[in-house]
């Protein structure tokens, strides 16, 4: 945790001159690869996993500034950086002599694999490259293991060809997303956070909800899902929008350690929130070989319901406590927001639109980060130009010069940028504008660094599996340890989901998970994507779960409460985390994967009321305080509903209703006699 905690510091805290430098260089690099691919994809993987090493001890060198230790750290993130060269240089030779790697090769990579190791430990800690470090361990004296565990053996330039020189290890599927899609989403969230996106959502949220019971807990949710829409990092939502909302859920009379878990738990929700969602969504596409849409549309109908949910509790909790809103005079005007940050919202826009009419998330990020580049850069311009006809002349010149993406290619819309950059030289406020730009360049690449480097070390879990066979081993195992049956085996998941967890951020949780025991759902007859975004979603809930709960430990600092206590209460909040997934697997509509919109209607109503009737329970309210019994009857209800076994459904649906009648006849009758 502590070596967490600094690795977080130093991503997040000041910018030194050199790392200002190296952020706006890596962003510049995968901006040109992505707009022109002029290299190979393994030379771009190479190459990304050389600036993140390069900014990773850039980072620790800025944090012990002054000390010896510093040029130690700059030789790591120097040698890191130029053994990214590599397969550049010797690129056609690598090819050459494929499976045959030779002494050069082996120095090199084993130097490139000890680097990925070293930096994921100072971003993340030890739990990772401890558990990276036993798969490779397995790799190389597995075959004196006992039983079917054991196998065949494998020489050291056997595992190291694995690890390094191909696309199956350290350079895999995980390195492939990040040094493509992932930075430029990243980058895209950035660059709209830097021109106020922030600002934008929280006055919309405040002004919907913030007058409404609990209004200053429903600003928290809101405005958290609406990041999410664009960022999806949950800790980084903690701390951005925590800062506001946290603190104004205690001065309306949230306890602080219920305002830190609905920020918390709000935040980690970003990353199932479509269109961008988190960066896992990106690599199940991969790995499913599935359009990314598919994914976006198994997620939409839960995401929807998880922030239900957590609105849901939160109103809950006002009700119980009598907490009331802000005052109505005090909330800006939401449409008073947007028809000021509008042309904020035409990138988001662009950018859904794209992924929904087929175009891959490669060429829609592409569009929506140069649509923001252009709206960035054009603001002082339109500012300068006087009456309001004239500055809609301006916006509609900009979308017809966004259009020609798809017309006349990147080098026009370049073109245009480059224009607008030259006129924010002699443009009043010009300046300052190119200084956000180039800001948002180094904040995204400085949120890319934990991402990237988680992605490019669970790699060598990809690389023993692939070259072990191990998956299949462990299937037969959790099938056997469950006896076959889906509901044990499901829990056994969320249990090994939870447990690493504890230890790793998401990505790599997801990646292990559903590499180890997604293969173990689907010989139960549970669909591939199902299964992932089972494990997906458990990988999230792992960040809100004592005793670790990374997303409750961000939010502590700011709410002044116990981490353990704000990752409590997160687990009553996001009940809905824990609940969701288990109803997906056993009515596969509530991830729409049906063409029968009646199934679809059925199920979002069954699982609305479920974890309604959950809420209640926990919190022991609804329209009145609820009573022991009361409390008891709602929760049988809701885990009737969830059990999907004969007759549960029925069963579950007549307590939701003796439940509802016996609650609103003692609320009358109590009413009645005070």
């Amino acid at each position: 945790m502590q070596a967490h905690q600094e690795a977080e510091g130093a991503t997040h805290g000041p910018t030194t001159a050199p790392i200002f430098w190296i952020g706006v260089a890596f962003s510049s690099f995968q901006l040109v690869t992505a707009a022109y691919s002029p290299l190979s994809s393994l030379v771009v993987r190479s190459v990304h996993v050389g600036f993140l090493m390069l900014m990773v001890f850039a980072f620790f060198a800025a944090l012990h500034r002054g000390r010896r230790i510093v040029i130690f750290d700059w030789a790591l993130g120097g040698l890191g950086f130029l053994l990214a060269f590599y397969h550049w240089v010797f690129e056609a030779e690598l090819v050459l002599r494929s499976g045959d790697p030779s002494t050069m090769d082996l120095v090199v990579g084993t130097l490139a694999v000890a680097l990925v190791f070293e930096a994921a430990r100072r971003m993340m800690g030890p739990a990772l490259p401890l558990i990276c470090g036993a798969f490779l361990a397995y790799a190389l004296a597995g075959e004196w293991l006992p039983g079917g565990l054991a196998h065949r053996g494998y020489g050291y330039d056997q595992v190291i060809n694995q690890l390094y020189l191909g696309t199956e290890g350290i350079y895999s599927i995980p390195t492939y997303v990040s040094s493509t899609y992932i930075f430029l989403f990243i980058l895209f969230g950035s660059f709209l956070e830097q021109a106020g996106m922030i600002r934008l959502f929280t006055d919309v949220a405040m002004g919907l909800v913030g007058h409404t019971r609990g209004g200053p807990a429903k600003v928290s949710v809101v405005s958290s899902g609406l990041m999410g829409t664009i960022n999806g990092s949950g800790v980084a939502n903690v701390v951005t929008t925590g800062q506001f909302t946290i603190p104004l859920m205690k001065r309306f009379g949230y306890r602080a350690d219920f305002a830190g878990a609905v920020e918390a738990t709000a935040s980690m929700g970003g990353q199932i929130m479509p269109p961008v969602m988190g960066a896992v969504a990106f690599i199940m596409a991969e790995t499913l070989n599935i359009d990314y849409v598919e994914v976006v549309q198994a997620a939409l109908v839960p995401a929807i319901l998880y922030f239900a949910t957590v609105l849901w509790m939160v109103h809950l909790e006002a009700g119980r406590l009598g907490l009331v809103g802000l005052p109505r005079e005090d909330c800006p005007s939401a449409m008073g927001a947007l028809r000021v940050g509008w042309h904020l919202i035409l990138p988001l826009a662009a950018l859904v639109g794209l992924l929904f009419s087929g175009y891959t998330p490669l060429f829609s990020g592409t569009v929506g980060l140069a649509l923001t580049a252009v709206v960035i850069l054009g603001t002082p311009i339109a500012a300068r130009m006087g009456p309001l006809a004239l500055r809609m002349l301006f916006w509609v010149v900009v979308g017809v010069a966004s259009a020609g993406f798809f017309r006349w290619g990147i080098t026009a819309v370049v073109g245009v940028i480059a224009l607008l950059v030259a006129a924010c030289f002699v443009v009043k406020g010009g300046r300052e504008t190119l200084r956000i730009a180039l800001r948002g360049m180094v904040e995204g690449a400085k949120s890319a660094v934990p991402v990237g480097v988680a992605c490019a070390l669970v790699g060598t879990i990809i690389a023993v599996m692939t070259l072990t066979g191990l998956a299949g081993s462990f299937a037969q195992s959790i099938i056997g340890l469950a006896h076959g049956n889906l509901f044990f085996s499901l829990v056994l998941t969320m249990l090994i989901s939870l447990v690493l967890g504890m230890g790793i951020p998401t990505i790599p949780n997801y990646i292990i998970t559903s590499s180890l025991v997604a293969p173990t759902l689907l010989d139960l007859g549970v669909p591939l994507i199902i299964s992932h975004m089972f494990v997906f979603y458990f990988g999230i809930m792992a960040d809100l779960t004592p005793p670790v709960a990374l997303a409750a430990f961000a939010a502590s600092s700011i709410a002044k409460a116990s981490g353990l206590r704000i990752g409590m209460q997160c687990m009553r909040i996001a009940i809905a985390g824990f609940v969701v997934p288990y109803m997906a697997v056993y009515d596969n509509a509530l991830m729409l994967q049906t063409s029968d919109p009646v199934a679809v209607i059925y199920i979002l109503t069954k699982a609305t009321l479920s974890v309604g009737l959950w809420g209640a329970a926990s919190i022991g309210f609804l329209f009145a305080p609820l009573s022991v019994l009361e409390r008891l009857l709602a929760a049988a209800a809701a885990f009737a509903l969830v059990a999907a076994l004969p007759v549960t459904d029925e069963i579950g649906f007549l307590l939701a209703a003796v439940f509802l009648v016996q609650h609103e006849w003692r609320r009358r009758r109590a009413a009645r006699t005070a």
